[in-house]
């Protein structure tokens, strides 16, 4: 904590870092102001009674939105067509050749990407928006016309959500750190105050029938799990694997170059947070459209989907899905034959596997070996407080902790890490020196 503390108070002394920071500050300002616009033509107080209805969906809904889905604001859908969006590229990506290529074409291709993406989430909004309206079309207000209000509501949402994504590109652009990401953390921590009001109502259901003196180890023993996980977090986020490289000597005229020994590095957690947040995005899909254009059908299959987030076979998808997820992104973001080719490029090679397909294949397995443990890493972190939660029969309120605490954790390091480079940038002494 000390080191961070640090590297923010060292970061803020540049001009020009400081610059960055303050323009992320006032972008994550604007999002906070925006969560509380209300968006005209729905009655708030019906909108929220409709939807409690969710169930357990609707908090997924309105935690991502930061609280803004149960104030009824522009920002209300929040950033989730947007992550929708982005997953459905990534697998088109992998399945069309086409998209493949326009990747590969470098930055041309990459803004080629982005500005499908986003028409993409347009889109997205507007079914979701439309979806909105349609299953809370009993709070819509009177004082406009049934077509226009309509109209209203659901350009309002649709332009909240593009305006959202704005500012998410202008802060990589002229900010610091990840802009999606950093408004996913904004939301969260914006209802941390709620989230410690729900851990102290889970210590109450707890100690319910209990003595008062068993109710405060008990606390105690919660706050340490708590830090524990925090803890464990920061640890396998930080944590690396160091594959030992080390490069032939080569002769050119009177030099001699190479000769000394490095490692690769792959990190553990090398997906990060984007699995658990991919999972529970496409998770939530199906009882997404079951509660929005079904919710007064008391059907099989439609009860079924409306309270699939209470059965247990909601937390095997959930974590196979988590676990599909980690080995995909692992797949489209780290190429080990390409690693290996360089290596033997540049006259590097791991010490006891010969260069070419054997160092590829060596990198491959320690790749895969990592991400099982980094899979089943993020599956104890998310699902643990939701089974205590559902075996407790304690609040609800708890089943987000471990994605919280992961999201958090994850973006502050890797903000972090960002000033850390910046910093390195501008302070970097050429031999001129």
């Amino acid at each position: 904590m000390p080191g961070m503390l640090d590297t923010v108070v060292n970061a803020w002394k540049s001009v020009d870092i400081r610059k960055k920071i303050v323009f992320t500050l006032a972008m994550l300002v604007v999002y906070c102001v925006g969560k509380v616009v209300p968006v005209p033509g729905i009655d708030q107080a019906q909108f929220t009674e409709l939807l409690k209805q969710f169930g357990q969906l609707g908090q997924l809904m309105d935690i991502i939105s930061g609280g803004a889905l149960n104030q009824v604001s522009l920002f209300a859908m929040g950033i989730t067509p947007y992550i929708n969006s982005s997953i459905i590229m990534q697998l088109l990506t992998v399945a069309i050749p086409a998209l493949e290529r326009l990747q590969k074409e470098g930055e041309e291709g990459r803004k080629k990407i982005t500005r499908i993406t986003r028409y993409l989430t347009i889109g997205l909004a507007l079914f979701q928006a439309s979806a909105f309206l349609f299953a809370t079309r009993t709070a819509m207000s009177s004082t406009l016309p049934p077509f226009l209000s309509a109209v209203l509501i659901v350009v309002s949402f649709t332009a909240g959500t593009a305006f959202i994504m704005w500012i998410g590109e202008k802060i990589d652009q002229f900010g610091i750190g990840n802009g999606i990401s950093l408004l996913i953390f904004a939301g969260i921590v914006s209802r941390g105050p709620q989230m410690i009001s729900g851990l102290v109502i889970a210590v109450k259901d707890w100690s319910y029938n209990i003595s008062v003196f068993a109710a405060i180890p008990l606390a105690l023993l919660v706050i340490a799990f708590a830090v524990g996980i925090v803890a464990l977090v920061v640890y396998v986020s930080t944590a690396e694997r160091r594959i030992p490289i080390q490069y032939a000597k080569r002769v050119v005229g009177r030099k001699q170059y190479g000769g000394q020994n490095t490692y690769l590095p792959i990190k553990v957690n090398s997906a990060g947070v984007l699995p658990v947040i991919f999972a529970m995005s496409l998770l939530s899909m199906p009882s997404t459209i079951v509660s929005f254009f079904f919710a007064k059908s008391n059907g099989p299959i439609a009860m079924f989907f409306k309270d699939f987030a209470n059965q247990p076979v909601y937390y095997l998808v959930y974590a196979l899905l988590i676990l599909g997820f980690t080995f995909f992104y692992s797949m489209i973001q780290f190429n080990p034959v390409e690693i290996a080719n360089n290596l033997q490029k540049n006259g590097g090679f791991i010490p006891g596997i010969r260069p070419g397909r054997p160092s590829s294949d060596f990198i491959l397995r320690t790749s895969r070996r990592l991400n099982w443990f980094d899979a089943i890493f993020l599956m104890v972190i998310v699902l643990t407080p939701v089974v205590l939660g559902a075996v407790t029969k304690s609040s609800s309120s708890l089943w987000f902790g471990g994605t919280a605490i992961l999201i958090v954790v994850g973006v502050s390091l890797d903000l972090v890490k960002q000033m850390e480079s910046q910093m390195l940038m501008r302070h970097y002494k050429g031999f001129l020196d």
